[in-house]
């Protein structure tokens, strides 16, 4: 077997790549408006503020009424990326992201940083493990779930493009660099970023990197795992699961949410219509996390390589 050669690389955090490229965004687009809801310094959308002042809107922490207004926007022919934390989007503004722009399919991007356990010490409170089930289960929106800054920049640029409700879940600590400048990123199209044959890790999100490591520590044993990063959750690529699991046999799904929800149950639903066959899901299993840092979390937690490695085993002994 000839051995991959891969290189994960020191990057920034998806939500400064949000940040910076929601600048670029608007100045090559007038119409591109920017909302907050007094977080912008942490969700980096100050960096936009900086830039357009005059096409900046502080909401104050009122995210419902925050939505509110990008949907009005909306309909008048902008283009809103509306930007918090997360837990405090979806949680507090889905009323109102059901009514005002899932209902009308308006032309507003939610950007929902600070997502999963990784914020660290910030607590529970603050931890959005639910987001991606939340926001899937909005009609018609696309969901998005970059890995790095590369994939970040690309997918803010094609939301931004796309005709329709978005949200892009971004996160705080940084991340690392998967992908080369060269990347090319489709909404609705999973990324191969490792080929292989004996089971495929489905991953999104800062999981990816952990599940490239899995893929290469399990290749020293002589076991040939593929690497996709389903950075579009909704639409789901379905092709792509079906020839993971027809061609593989074998699938493990990682991602930093609740297990009962998100990525691995759509996965799952794919699987089922097309190819049954075995899987594993690496997530946050029925609980909410603690206070701590980012590492310890993500490490008590179970979603770091190791974890996958351990799944990755156990699925393996079930194809067999």
């Amino acid at each position: 077997m000839v051995m991959k050669t891969f290189e994960l690389k020191s990057g920034m955090a998806t939500r400064e790549a949000c940040g910076r490229t929601l600048v670029e965004l608007g100045r090559e687009n007038p119409n591109i408006v920017v909302l907050d809801a007094d977080l912008s310094k942490s969700t980096l959308t100050h960096l936009f503020a900086q830039a357009f002042p005059e096409r900046f809107f502080s909401c104050g922490i009122a995210e419902a009424n925050m939505v509110g207004v990008a949907a009005g926007m909306a309909s008048s022919g902008k283009i809103p990326f509306c930007a918090s934390f997360s837990c405090f989007l979806l949680n507090k503004s889905f009323e109102q992201l059901r009514v005002a722009v899932a209902y009308p399919g308006v032309n507003v991007k939610v950007v929902g940083t600070h997502s999963g356990i990784s914020i660290g010490e910030d607590g529970p409170s603050q931890m959005s493990v639910e987001d991606v089930s939340l926001a899937c289960s909005l009609a018609g929106f696309t969901v998005l779930a970059p890995a790095d800054e590369v994939s970040t920049a690309a997918l803010v640029r094609a939301a931004a493009a796309h005709v329709g409700p978005v949200f892009i879940r971004a996160g705080r600590p940084k991340v690392p660099v998967v992908y080369t400048p060269d990347q090319r990123f489709e909404i609705g199209k999973a990324v191969e970023v490792i080929p292989g044959a004996d089971l495929t890790f489905v991953a999104n999100g800062l999981l990816v990197a952990e599940a490239v490591r899995a893929a290469l520590a399990l290749e020293k044993e002589g076991i040939s795992a593929r690497v996709l990063d389903f950075h579009t959750v909704k639409p789901l690529d379905k092709e792509a699961v079906g020839r993971a699991a027809a061609q593989t046999g074998a699938i493990v799904v990682a991602e930093e949410h609740l297990v009962d929800g998100g990525l691995g149950v759509r996965v799952a639903q794919a699987v089922a219509e097309q190819h049954p066959c075995p899987m594993e899901f690496v997530g946050l299993q029925d609980t909410y996390a603690e206070s701590g840092t980012t590492e310890g979390l993500l490490d008590k937690y179970g979603l770091i390589a190791r974890d996958l490695i351990a799944a990755a085993r156990k699925v393996l002994a079930r194809k067999r």
